[in-house]
């Protein structure tokens, strides 16, 4: 793109930018590819993959690849319906603001609400995971006090990424995307010409899991190989005032990353299936962790090091995608003056081009002090919300698109679904309410029922403590900043004043 082009859709986006209520801050340095790079690295297939694979193949046995499929759909139906939102509303922050121009104000602060909960859980989890694999892959001791600090220091990393600024930030999704995608291939390849022990048959042979029970209860339980892997790809979104035309290239980058991203994952889990010499005693338990077993048998010990530290740059660069996303999201919140510590949350330093407190905020501080209570307490509870949080605040934008639409919103973005919207956002819907099913219901009826309804149960002390906050402290009641514009008004509101509401703004020292 030549200079002055590049010009006129810096200033086109700012117009843009400013139509929609804002002032540009962020610099556009993000390409198309950095931005797709970006979604890539936080749906992170080998952080999925590798993470899940042992619970998939003792669950539900080889068949549990299809969920990886399944769930691939789905997810591609949301991603279209969000492809439509930031399409008309490209404004940092993703899924908040995306509420809020489709709902109102409260609807989207229980919305960002919930998903900055997720983020927070999500960061904790990633660095926790690539802390116990750095403990491995430099031959420490995995004690619990090793793990912590190996994921104090990745944090840190991550955390010097975005602090450095979008420019940094792009260059480093790029390398960590090339880094995860080749790795993910070569090792594929790898496994598939070298280490295969078995034919695609397998894929349709249950070796019995399930304990002898309705299968279908085991695929579903398995399914959740699938749901961890497909979301990341909303981070496209949440970096919109960093990208140039982002009307265009950010529905293109969404779609990539559920098409790249979804073919790796795939094409991962079908080579380490048909890599595993043993698979009932993987269903067993006899054999816990069949990955590191495959790459040790395939590459041999040194190899599998050089796998490993794969695998810990694809945790940094998740970890680092899913900061940019939390950041953006507290300083949207800020610059909306939706929650306490507005005031900080909102600086910007021109500098660096980064909201520096909210990126400490929402990046690291919380994710630190999950991390570090893990020390202490069995944090698994709280990191069990992430992937529930993140699906649910993925539904209520589906929804809120869905009203808006049945109320006569009609996309005016340059992605557009046009005769397919309707349909296309009811099937997103149905997709997320059986996803959410399919993680909450409970499966261990032998265990406590706490940790049988674990999941349930921490979604609902998040709404809880929300719908808390919203009461002691409605510091919606006082943003001024544009909402529910996306529904027209009737034709007596033609003069473009607003119709009276019953939110009334509250006191400034509320």
């Amino acid at each position: 793109m030549s200079s002055s082009a590049a010009a006129g859709h810096t200033d086109s986006d700012a117009a843009q930018l400013a139509a929609l209520g804002y002032t540009a801050e962020f610099k556009r340095d993000m390409s198309p590819w950095a931005n797709f790079s970006l979604g890539f690295t936080y749906l992170s297939p080998v952080v999925a993959v590798y993470t899940m694979f042992a619970f998939g193949l003792a669950t539900a046995g080889p068949p549990m690849i299809w969920s990886l499929v399944i769930a691939g759909v789905g997810q591609l139906l949301v991603a279209l319906v969000f492809s439509e939102v930031v399409a008309q509303f490209p404004v940092a922050g993703g899924l908040y603001p995306w509420a809020r121009r489709l709902w109102g104000r409260r609807y989207a602060w229980m919305t960002g609400w919930i998903y900055l909960a997720a983020l927070f859980a999500t960061i904790a989890g990633v660095v926790s995971g690539g802390g116990a694999y750095a403990a491995v892959l430099f031959g420490v001791d995995d004690s619990v006090d090793t793990v912590v600090l190996c994921s104090l220091a990745i944090l840190a990393v991550a955390t010097t990424i975005n602090y450095l600024g979008t420019r940094v930030l792009a260059i480093a999704a790029i390398v960590g995307f090339t880094a995860e995608l080749l790795g993910a291939l070569a090792v594929g390849v790898w496994l598939i010409a070298t280490g295969r022990h078995h034919g695609l048959g397998i894929l349709f042979d249950t070796f019995g899991a399930g304990d002898g029970a309705d299968y279908t209860v085991a695929f579903a339980s398995a399914a959740l190989v699938g749901i961890y892997n497909y979301y990341g790809f909303e981070a496209c979104g949440d970096v919109a005032e960093e990208v140039r035309d982002p009307g265009r290239m950010i529905p293109k980058a969404m779609r990539r990353t559920i098409y790249i991203g979804g073919a790796a994952a795939t094409f991962v889990a079908l080579a380490l299936v048909l890599a595993v010499t043993d698979i009932p005693a993987v269903i067993s338990g006899e054999n816990p962790d069949p990955v590191t077993g495959v790459l040790e048998s395939a590459f041999g010990s040194a190899g599998a090091k050089a796998i490993l530290a794969i695998v810990l740059l694809s945790f940094l660069s998740c970890a680092m995608s899913l900061q940019a996303a939390a950041g953006r999201l507290a300083y949207s919140y800020g610059r909306d003056d939706m929650i306490v510590g507005s005031r900080w949350l909102r600086k910007f330093s021109q500098t660096r081009g980064v909201p520096p407190y909210a990126l400490l905020f929402g990046g690291a501080f919380v994710p630190a002090l999950i991390v570090l209570a893990s020390r202490f307490v069995d944090v698994t509870r709280v990191v069990t919300f992430a992937a529930l949080g993140i699906y649910l605040s993925f539904q209520m934008v589906v929804l809120a698109a869905l009203r808006a639409r049945l109320k006569g919103w009609q996309p005016s973005g340059k992605y557009r679904l046009g005769k397919w919207g309707l349909p296309v956002n009811f099937a997103a819907l149905a997709y997320g309410v059986v996803a959410i099913l399919t993680m909450t219901w409970p499966r261990t009826p032998n265990a406590p029922w706490y940790d049988d309804y674990v999941v349930l149960l921490s979604g609902a002390v998040v709404v809880g403590v929300g719908l808390l906050y919203m009461a002691v402290h409605p510091s919606y009641g006082r943003s001024d900043a544009p909402y529910d514009d996306a529904i027209p008004k009737s034709a007596s509101r033609a003069d473009g004043k607003r119709p009276e509401r019953s939110e009334k703004p509250e006191p400034s020292g509320a």
